[in-house]
């Protein structure tokens, strides 16, 4: 049986390759806090303001600033 919970992730982690996101997300962090993170990586802080891209070292996703 899988306890419930009032907060569910919203995304499944490491889904997909390219997320865009925006300065709201800042800090980035991948994976993202609406996402699961029992089956993920541990979570790691990604520089996205200065390129405007980035790429995480662990699932290899790819952030794209889009309102940069």
């Amino acid at each position: 049986m899988t306890p419930q919970t009032s907060q569910q992730p919203s995304a499944q982690a490491n889904a997909e390759n390219r997320y865009e996101v925006t300065r709201a997300d800042l800090p980035l962090a991948c994976p993202m806090p609406a996402m699961a993170l029992w089956n993920s990586h541990p979570r790691v802080y990604l520089p996205i303001e200065e390129e405007g891209s980035c790429k995480c070292p662990y699932c290899g996703a790819k952030y794209v600033l889009i309102d940069g």
